[in-house]
């Protein structure tokens, strides 16, 4: 035994020899990364910037199904567990957001990234520097859409432990000097970002432009139609509330920025002579030249759910979840007729008796093929699949149509009302159906959006299309917008016409341009890409479309639900026939208040900084 402790001792002994002691214990971490290693190395300041990106804020956009329900043309139809969507009015609270913790860590990274990045090239730091101030620049914009003006805060505020926390309350900055920051951030980094020019999903020239092209029209229609209103919504300060004056100026810079966009090198996605399917595919393929900046995803890395939650009933290739978001009957009815006709539906003529129609999908031929890559209708297919979509049978009695509906979707019609009437499809397999969770209540699904790709809707898989957070066509719409406001009509109807020509319209389609057609461009354009809500806010209109009564179709989700006709030895037999609806889920008018223009400050806030002033009406 003592040989034996001898033994294990020389080892020990001759172990520690053969060590360099200072090398052994200044070895780095294999667990932690050092200042010297973040803030030099690329691919780890990549990392960083993903996790920036990846944080970009949004009120209801990046695939949000239930939020799109509150504030787009659709409502509720998923599990009934979110039937408060249809049942809402706008809190004092809704939208609100005042998140610094974003900016904090932005401010902290700039800050090191400037002291410690010392092995950095003066391009890369550069590059890097420029991202993390687009990225909150971002940030700033998203605050002060729906809380005017916020303290503007670009570096680290570090509290001394003195008791005086008077040095870290900043009072807010102007709403218009916020959307000066925004600006002039961007003029700041436009050069700077040359490595990444090809890039879609980091910052580059062009999402520079991008953002100075949507914040200058939102500054600019914020100036104007704030000050149209009979009662503005501001406040002593300007803290909310942009001086009329500065509306020109900021159109300018809009146009501008739209202007030196558009000579850039992307373009209109015109992949497939399908107008519609071509409408479809640009937001749904990874190819073209129109998406600007998007959200990327991956199978396998990072997927989302839209699929899911809102494919067509029958197309899922899951067991639960479809069918979220029913579009609105009105928007259906934003697209206009290709032949110049406004695009309400003909399903009663002037005697107010139905007009039958051969085909289910006829009402809604020759119409913008935008509505086909926005909406699936009655007739249209999905994943080269039919879908079916029909309400029930019309049968006459007492001199008038009876609408019957079957009481299990996809039932073909027996001898339940006749054996005269027997035979053909009583109620499609995917609706629809009033009342009921998981299927279309209005008689539309949403196809926008919505991968076509396999196994997409499969909770397993899911579905890697990406969100676009700027793309080209907007780009149209905010040039438009701009030079029409100028006085500039014939470049804005220019605009206008090349986006109606994508769509189907023959050429020069619009000749008297108005802000209505403008807006209604927008509408069907943008629908659920994130805009409606901060286009009706900036343009003041919320409070009108948005009014809480219940017989106006833009306040409450309506239906169009279509049936066959049964009706032996009569021309109406086998033909189809629409009806307006009132889904019974939705259960109640939108109601947006002059409150809502600017999402209350919450009250730990406003306790924990006196400076700050109250937004108006709260």
């Amino acid at each position: 035994m003592k040989k034996l402790y001898t033994c294990l001792a020389l080892f020990v002994c001759l172990g520690f020899g053969g060590c360099k002691h200072d090398n052994w214990l200044d070895r780095d971490s294999k667990t932690l990364i050092t200042d010297d290693q973040l803030w030099n190395d690329p691919k780890l300041l990549t990392s960083l910037m993903a996790n920036y990106y990846n944080r970009l804020p949004t009120l209801h956009g990046v695939f949000n199904s239930g939020g799109m329900t509150e504030l787009d043309d659709a409502m509720w139809s998923g599990h009934r567990d979110q039937n408060g969507r249809n049942d809402f009015q706008f809190g004092d609270d809704y939208g609100r957001y005042w998140d610094y913790g974003l900016i904090r860590d932005i401010n902290l990274s700039l800050e090191n990234i400037e002291t410690l990045g010392l092995q950095l090239t003066e391009t890369t730091k550069k590059q890097y520097i420029a991202e993390m101030r687009f990225v909150r620049a971002l940030v700033y914009f998203e605050m002060v859409k729906r809380m005017g003006g916020v303290p503007i805060v670009t570096k680290q505020m570090i509290y001394d432990f003195s008791g005086d926390p008077t040095p870290l309350q900043l009072p807010r900055a102007k709403e218009h000097e916020v959307y000066d920051f925004i600006y002039q951030e961007m003029e700041a980094i436009k050069e700077d970002l040359g490595n990444n020019a090809t890039s879609k999903t980091r910052a580059n020239k062009y999402t520079v432009l991008a953002v100075q092209s949507r914040a200058m029209l939102y500054a600019a229609s914020l100036a104007k139609y704030n000050g149209l209103m009979a009662e503005p919504v501001v406040t002593a300060g300007n803290e909310v509330g942009i001086p009329a004056a500065m509306a020109s100026d900021y159109y300018r810079k809009s146009l501008a920025a739209s202007k030196e966009l558009m000579s850039g090198p992307f373009t209109l996605f015109k992949e497939n002579p399908d107008k519609g399917v071509n409408f479809y595919e640009m937001l749904n393929k990874k190819t073209g030249s129109e998406v600007i900046f998007a959200k990327d995803f991956a199978v396998g890395l990072k997927v989302h759910r839209f699929a899911h939650e809102n494919i067509v009933k029958s197309l899922t290739e899951d067991n639960e979840a479809t069918s979220g978001i029913s579009p609105s009957l009105s928007l259906v009815e934003s697209f206009d007729y290709l032949d110049g006709r406004k695009g309400t539906l003909q399903d009663r003529d002037a005697n107010g008796n139905y007009i039958a129609y051969a085909h289910i999908d006829d009402i809604f031929k020759n119409k913008d093929a935008r509505l086909y890559g926005t909406v699936i209708y009655p007739g249209s297919s999905f994943r080269n699949t039919a879908v079916s979509i029909q309400a029930g049978v019309a049968t006459w009695q007492n001199g008038a149509y009876q609408l019957v509906t079957a009481p299990e979707l996809g039932k073909q019609l027996g001898d339940e009302l006749g054996t005269a009437n027997a035979g053909g499809l009583w109620t499609g397999f995917d609706g629809p159906k009033d009342d009921a969770q998981d299927v279309s209540n209005t008689g539309f699904y949403i196809r926008k959006f919505v991968s076509d790709a396999p196994a997409a809707s499969a909770r397993g898989t899911s579905a890697a299309n990406w969100w676009p957070w700027f793309r080209l066509g907007e780009i149209y719409l905010n040039a438009a917008e701009a030079s029409f406001e100028l006085g500039q009509v014939g470049e804005a109807t220019q605009y206008i016409n090349t986006l109606r020509e994508r769509a189907g319209f023959p050429a020069n389609s619009i000749s008297t341009l108005t802000m209505e057609i403008i807006r209604n461009e927008r509408r069907v354009e943008l629908a659920f890409e994130d805009h409606r809500f901060f286009d009706l806010k900036r343009w003041r209109l919320a409070h009108i479309i948005w009014n809480g009564a219940e017989n106006d179709p833009n306040a409450v989700v309506r239906g169009l639900y279509g049936y066959r006709v049964v009706r032996l030895g009569h021309a109406d037999h086998g033909k189809f026939i629409y009806a307006r609806v009132k889904p019974s889920r939705f259960r109640r008018a939108r109601f947006f208040r002059l409150a809502n223009y600017y999402s209350a400050i919450e009250q730990k806030v406003l306790d924990n900084n006196p400076k700050i002033v109250r937004n108006p009406l709260h």
